[in-house]
């Protein structure tokens, strides 16, 4: 480091004039990174938090890929069996990032008590069931136990719940539809209200029940190792698409798949749009940060202009000043920043610890508390980003310096 830089170093970086004009305008230029780094962070936690809250919420009601019979034509309800006799049930074995398999079936009916009925879809699962998912639903009672025997143990949703004015304990009747027969009776099932759940997805709530598998079986006439279709939990989400097309060459000529995405793609079109809001936020805040930066910048160039002048008399090239005011700029970034992760970050985790904050409308997002996801090293990667963007949105602004001549600038004042 030469001489130049180094007075030119000292004379930035050190104590302020007592009259400066840079000082209250470095200040707003901190004060408006700290607070975009804010924005982004919580528009960051918040839309990925949403978006996972959201997927689990459907996954755990539908599974991430979902092997069903052909035949079946993407009915509600199963119509056409499949036999668990496959080599991917119960593990599947040749694709990875599978975690788990499940078979279920499902069946259309009519709860009816002494005041009121209710159509639902009776979903039946059995003992591979994957009940840990449900349990942050569960909001009374406990979740059924179908490891043993047939057993009439039902979890049903608060909304039918509270529309058949039932609580846990009670008893009812169902009646389910026949299929392609109209001369048989419709089948009747009394059952007991076990558990009741809330998931806030109402579509899903006013209609699913989950029953014995082995009631669905008897009612359809099927055999034991008969099902309506298996339920594919994997570890990646987003490599939902990909294993759904290595899960369909795995299987047998006569099985479809289907993702989650397909089934529900109004939905995750929806959660789709939180990305470009995201990254407009972000992109809206670096440049308000950068701007600001870009005035400090100019006028802490302007208040030294004697003081580069004598840099430049002395010898220093124009790169090297330039990289002491490009320095100095950074370390107000790191300021802004430093200032900017306390607060947010601060603010988060109130957020995710306590829950302050709520939707004003839950119904529509299917949560009631606003949910945060961040994880270190999306936190690491903005700051980067937003200190590198920051530096080169600041190198062309510090190109005036190349402009100043060393006899004028010393007679500036």
């Amino acid at each position: 480091m030469n001489l130049a830089f180094f007075i030119a170093k000292r004379l930035i970086t050190g104590k302020e004039p007592k009259i400066s004009i840079s000082a209250p305008i470095i200040k707003i230029a901190i004060t408006a990174i700290a607070l975009g780094v804010i924005m982004m962070l919580i528009a960051l936690a918040t839309g990925v938090g949403l978006k996972e809250k959201i997927r689990e919420k459907v996954t755990a009601f539908n599974g991430h890929v979902q092997i069903y019979n052909y035949d079946n034509n993407n009915s509600q309800v199963s119509v056409v069996p499949v036999s668990k006799n496959q080599d991917f049930y119960p593990e599947f074995k040749d694709v990875s990032g599978v975690e788990h398999v499940q078979a279920v079936a499902t069946k259309g009916g009519i709860i009816r008590t002494e005041t009121t009925f209710e159509g639902i879809i009776a979903k039946g699962v059995g003992a591979d069931f994957k009940w840990e998912v449900m349990e942050e639903f569960l909001v009374a009672g406990s979740l059924p136990d179908y490891s043993e025997n047939l057993n009439t143990e039902v979890l049903i949703s608060n909304i039918l719940a509270n529309k058949l004015q039932l609580k846990v304990g009670d008893r009812f009747f169902t009646f389910f539809l026949t299929d392609n027969d109209t001369e048989r009776l419709p089948n009747q099932r009394n059952f007991t209200v076990t558990g009741i759940y809330d998931s806030g997805f109402e579509e899903i709530d006013a209609l699913y029940i989950f029953t014995d598998i082995r009631h669905i079986q008897r009612m359809n006439q099927w055999k034991e190792d008969e099902v309506g279709n298996f339920e594919v939990f994997l570890t990646d989400f987003d490599a939902i698409d990909e294993k759904s097309a290595e899960i369909y060459g795995k299987t047998l000529a006569n099985l479809d798949t289907r993702t989650l995405k397909d089934k529900y793609y109004k939905i995750f079109e929806w959660i789709g749009l939180f990305d470009f809001n995201i990254a407009l936020i972000i992109g809206i805040m670096i440049i308000v940060g950068g701007i600001n930066m870009i005035t400090a910048l100019l006028v802490l160039i302007l208040e030294r202009t004697p003081m580069i002048g004598v840099l430049k008399a002395l010898g220093a090239n124009d790169w090297t000043i330039r990289k002491v005011f490009l320095y100095n700029a950074a370390y107000l970034i790191g300021k802004g920043l430093l200032w900017g992760n306390a607060i947010g970050l601060g603010m988060l985790f109130l957020q995710q610890r306590f829950k302050l904050f709520k939707f004003p409308n839950p119904e529509e997002y299917y949560i009631e508390h606003i949910p945060v996801h961040i994880t270190a090293t999306t936190i690491l990667l903005l700051n980067l980003g937003v200190l590198l963007l920051c530096l080169l949105m600041l190198v062309i602004p510090s190109h005036i310096i190349t402009k100043v001549s060393p006899v004028k600038a010393i007679r500036f004042e």
